[in-house]
Order: C-alpha cells, then sequence, then structure tokens
C-alpha cells in the first residue's frame, strides 16, 4: 500500500479554500497510487486556536457538508484521506482538534480527538479520551496528533494493538526537534511505518517548514515532500 504525507499553508479561517485545496492534494496523491492520505493538524481552519476560539463558524460536525468535496475526491480515487480540524463533540463540548478518517467511499471510517493537548488549546478545545484505530485492506494504522507524539505510550499501544503504519497530523514550528527526536524514534522502538504530515508558512504556532514525511521501521526517513512545496511525500508500507 501507497500512503501520502500531505502538506500545503492553510489559510486561516477558510474553510472553503482549505477543502479545495485537501480535495486537490488527495486528487493528486490518488492519481499517483495512494491509498491513504493524511492532512496536517487542523489543516481545514490552519493553526489558529485563537480564531477557531472566536468564530464558531469554523466548528464542524461530522456529516458536515462543507466537506462535501473531500469526499467526492477520496470516491473519485479509491483513496482514504485523514482530515484534521475543529469538530462538535457529540455531548455538546467544545470542540476536538479531530481527525476524520474519510474512506475511499467517502463514508467516515473512524474519528480520533487529540488526547493531549498543549497550551492554549486547552482553553479551546476537548480533549479526546480514546486511541484512533482503522483498518484498510487488511492494514491496521493508528492515529495521533502533534503534541500526542511526544507520548511514546501511544505509540508503543498502537504496536501491541497490531498496527503496521502510525499516521501523525501535526504543526511544526521551524526548529522544532521532532523531525529528529520523536517521529524517528517512534518508528524504531515500536517497528512502526510513520507517516507525519506539516503545514508550512505562518500561523498562530509561527513559521512552519513543512519536510511532510514518512519514516521507515528502523527509524530512517524514505519519504520527505520538501520545505515549502504544496504537495505529498509518498512511500509504500506494509
Amino acid at each position: 500500500m501507497i500512503v501520502a504525507a500531505a502538506q500545503f499553508a492553510p489559510v486561516a479561517g477558510d474553510i472553503d479554500a482549505n477543502v479545495r485545496t485537501t480535495a486537490d492534494l488527495i486528487r493528486r496523491a490518488g492519481a499517483e497510487g495512494a491509498r491513504v492520505v493524511v492532512l496536517p493538524e487542523l489543516a481545514l481552519t490552519g493553526y489558529e486556536p485563537t480564531l477557531v476560539h472566536k468564530t464558531p463558524a469554523t466548528h464542524l460536525t461530522e456529516d458536515d457538508g462543507r466537506l462535501d468535496p473531500i469526499r467526492e475526491a477520496c470516491r473519485a480515487v479509491g483513496a482514504a484521506a485523514v482530515v484534521n480540524g475543529p469538530v462538535l463533540t457529540a455531548e455538546g463540548l467544545p470542540p476536538g482538534i479531530t481527525s476524520l478518517v474519510l474512506g475511499p467511499d467517502g463514508g467516515l471510517l473512524t474519528r480520533y480527538d487529540k488526547t493531549h493537548l498543549h497550551g492554549f488549546e486547552n482553553e479551546v478545545f476537548t480533549a479526546g479520551t480514546a486511541d484512533g484505530r482503522f483498518t484498510l485492506d487488511g492494514i491496521r494504522f493508528a492515529l495521533a496528533t502533534c503534541y500526542d507524539n511526544r507520548f511514546p505510550e501511544l505509540a508503543e499501544r498502537a504496536a501491541a494493538d497490531g498496527c503496521t503504519v502510525y499516521l501523525a497530523s501535526s504543526v511544526l514550528s521551524v526548529g522544532n526537534d521532532s523531525f529528529e527526536t520523536v517521529y524517528p524514534a517512534r518508528a524504531r522502538d515500536f517497528g512502526l511505518y510513520v507517516a507525519m504530515a506539516n503545514v508550512f508558512g505562518e500561523s498562530e504556532e509561527g513559521t512552519c517548514e513543512g519536510h511532510s514525511g514518512v519514516w521507515g521501521p528502523d527509524g530512517q526517513l524514505i519519504a520527505d515532500a520538501g520545505p515549502d512545496r504544496e504537495g505529498f511525500a509518498l512511500a509504500e508500507v506494509g
């Protein structure tokens, strides 16, 4: 199976524009054989917790019609997509930092809410309480979001649960040490393929510099999308 770790520069608060870009990336990655495409943290709004806090219109639902172009792209190329944004909870609490996994038929495969919120995120979002998992074509996937990856027990549980691929939606600013000390370690220590999607450009996190990538189970980087190009890193996994 081929996975794609996609990257772009989201437009702050513009869900429609970010959905269009996401759908285009899914179509492009699918045309190159990707069966799963993972997008960055809060790619649907940009990493803008303050804006999300002040703007209820940026809050999504699981069946939100604004995501229809993404569902159509998944169906068009037969790929699943991990799309992340502020998605309301069923309990009426503030939104989670949520990965919705849309299957090759456009339907919802699973939902994962970031369990380890960081800084101001704690005032804006609701933390999740459960691990994220899905299976496609016999391969089991685990989900994690940015700061989650600082906690190795998530990857440890993923490996114990039979996962082969660990998908990380992230927003990493220039100089973040995660590229060297976190993602390759999760891969190497637990025998996983790790696919990490990052943004580039400016956001509330600061300046980010892409380098979405895939690490093999030996911890070696096997694909890199580069620093500032809209696109994706492709790698065969499993």
